[in-house]
């Protein structure tokens, strides 16, 4: 194994979802091959010696234990994971992702199979502004000058347009964009040990709900009509005070929230459980609290099926819990659903759990971060 090597890589994408095929390649490059230190703006550029859609373009500095040819063979997994198909066709083509191999530390390399430093990056504007942005004093060591002097007498002068929308170095600054992530779902759906898992894995603080120690609940299990109203009163009254107090606090440390409830939850589950009257009074109540309260810069949603719903509902063993039934789990279903098209058509996502035990699998798990990156991803561009 190789001792701890500093190497610049291009990134660059100009079919499908750009943007996306960029920022899965930093997360694959960090998941693969070391990790990343910089990460440069992106740009616009058009096609250079071919007619094709215009090229996003970015440049990462990765810090990495693997060898030249080693860092190749993962670059090029890479590539065919995220789509790109290579032709046999000469010249160049549309690809959905290109990754190129800039600098490797200072080394000089050239074999048929890998040449560094890259034998044309010194020709290519939108190989140079990126990588001059992280990197402008690092020196080619065969022309001997720094990517700041090389982007200056650079010849091509072909346009490029400094993007808005900007890349992540990994998931946890992906995710942390969105400063405090609500996940939501059925009974029984695993909204605590998801919202655990990524506070665990992405350093962020676990805000749980505190409401389900409520002495009411088994009153109301075993007598819905007389228990309804304090109950879901209490739920609200608590939730409001944890969003007042614990999420004020927490928003100072500048650290990502992830939540296993929003506050709405409040107002879906009253309408379910309350009479028409009731809910009129109870939805005054709750517009007064919510309009204070921190709304969540992404709101998840777990979709399980009902027949497991009610296998993990059996299985955590809550007494009061065991006469829910299908009806009314299905019922609250159709409560988020209907929430969630009024009130947050934009940055909500529903995840769909059915086959996947991401608590005793870690690639279920992975798929349910993968959705959750697909999803999100498509709201940056």
């Amino acid at each position: 194994m190789y001792s701890t090597k500093r190497v610049y890589l291009s990134l660059g994408s100009n079919l499908g979802d750009r943007y996306a095929m960029l920022q899965k390649a930093v997360f694959h490059l960090q998941k693969s091959a070391g990790t990343i230190v910089a990460v440069s703006p992106i740009y616009e550029n058009p096609a250079l010696g071919f007619k094709g859609s215009d090229f996003l373009n970015a440049c990462v500095a990765l810090d990495t234990t693997l060898s030249p040819v080693a860092l190749l063979k993962v670059i090029l997994q890479i590539e065919k994971a995220l789509g790109r198909k290579r032709s046999s066709q000469p010249g160049y083509q549309s690809r959905t992702l290109d990754i190129d191999l800039i600098f490797y530390e200072n080394e000089v390399i050239h074999t048929p199979e890998l040449v560094i430093p890259h034998i044309q990056m010194h020709c290519r504007n939108f190989v140079l502004k990126p990588l001059a942005d992280i990197a402008p004093q690092v020196y080619h060591p065969l022309l001997n000058k720094d990517t700041r002097n090389l982007l200056q007498q650079c010849q091509d002068r072909s346009p490029l347009k400094k993007c808005k929308t900007r890349l992540f170095k990994n998931r946890t600054a992906f995710f942390s964009q969105f400063q405090y992530i609500a996940i939501e779902g059925n009974i029984g759906a695993g909204k605590t040990t998801l919202a655990q898992k990524m506070a665990r894995d992405f350093d962020a603080i676990p805000v749980l709900e505190r409401a389900t120690e409520s002495p009411l609940l088994p009153k109301f299990y075993s007598d819905p009509s007389q228990y309804a109203f304090p109950l879901e009163l209490s739920f609200l009254v608590d939730r409001y005070r944890q969003f007042t107090e614990d999420m004020t606090s927490y928003h100072h440390s500048k650290r990502l929230i992830i939540g296993d409830y929003d506050l709405s939850k409040s107002l879906i589950f009253a309408k379910i459980t309350l009479p028409t009257e009731a809910f009129k009074l109870y939805s005054q109540v709750f517009d007064l609290m919510h309009k204070n309260a921190k709304k969540p810069g992404l709101y998840l949603y777990l979709h399980q099926n009902t027949e497991r719903l009610l296998e993990q509902i059996k299985m955590r063993g809550r007494p009061y819990e065991q006469s829910i039934d299908a009806a009314y789990l299905e019922a609250v279903h159709k409560g988020y659903m209907g929430f969630i098209k009024t009130h947050f058509p934009e940055n909500s996502r529903s995840i769909d759990l059915s086959g996947l035990d991401f608590v005793n699998r870690a690639s279920d798990y992975e798929k349910v971060l993968e959705q959750l990156e697909e999803y999100t991803l498509a709201l940056m561009w």
